[in-house]
């Protein structure tokens, strides 16, 4: 039986276009939702609320304009159930970014990037209010010169994250509610962005299995560094 549904898994990736080497994590990716190579000068249907996005070298730059007083953030006006978001990354000089997924209201879910971590967590969703960001995993790294693949997963209650081969999921009732704009933050001065492709996904037959591999939630949480110069004051997400 098992060997059955690996063979109409693999029929089913195949099917949609998914690259052998992409192992379904959390979840199987169907239709494309929208797919861009990100290589014109940043347009419609992308939505710019700070910062500044161009064409740079063939490929989507972002960073973050001092007169602004917050990060570059630009969004796509897509509301998503069940997806898989993936892209890939290059420091430029930022201090990091981010790929941001949000609520009807206020934010949702994050893989947060900086050259020396990854974190992939659910968001703060009030900012004023009792709620806090819950962080599933926050993993050291070295992410230097060269480009980064991130994927990220949601279906129904839970989310994954995977930066290059740093993977890690999380589970939340928020994440039950309609998702929307997803988009890229950028800290600093730049970060540089690459084939984006969002699909459709269902839930891979195979997560439990897959899911006794992988950290529990809270089990791989490096401390948050404290960027130099700044304050203990709490940075509102972006």
């Amino acid at each position: 039986m098992k060997h059955t549904s690996l063979i109409t898994l693999c029929l089913t990736l195949a099917a949609f276009g998914v690259r052998a080497d992409d192992t379904p994590l959390l979840a199987v990716p169907g239709k494309v939702i929208y797919e861009n190579k990100l290589d014109t000068t940043p347009g419609a249907p992308w939505k710019a609320a700070k910062g500044k996005w161009e064409l740079v070298e063939g490929v989507m730059r972002g960073s973050e304009l001092e007169a602004d007083k917050h990060g570059a953030v630009t969004r796509l006006p897509n509301k998503l159930q069940n997806f898989v978001v993936e892209y890939e990354f290059k420091f430029a000089g930022a201090k990091s970014t981010s790929l941001s997924i949000n609520a009807v209201k206020d934010h949702m879910a994050r893989i947060m990037i900086t050259p020396k971590s990854v974190t992939i967590q659910r968001d703060d969703n009030d900012h004023e209010g009792p709620d806090k960001a819950v962080v599933f995993a926050r993993f050291p790294a070295e992410l230097g010169e060269g480009w980064h693949k991130v994927r990220l997963e949601m279906v129904d209650d839970t989310m994954l994250g995977k930066v290059d081969d740093l993977v890690a999921w999380g589970a939340n009732d928020l994440f039950k509610t309609e998702k929307a704009a997803p988009g890229f933050t950028v800290a600093g001065q730049s970060v540089d962005f690459r084939n984006l492709t969002i699909r459709e996904a269902t839930l891979n037959p195979a997560w439990e299995d897959v899911k006794a591999t992988l950290p529990k939630p809270g089990e791989k949480v490096a401390p948050a560094a404290t960027p130099k110069g700044k304050g203990k004051g709490k940075k509102k997400a972006e």
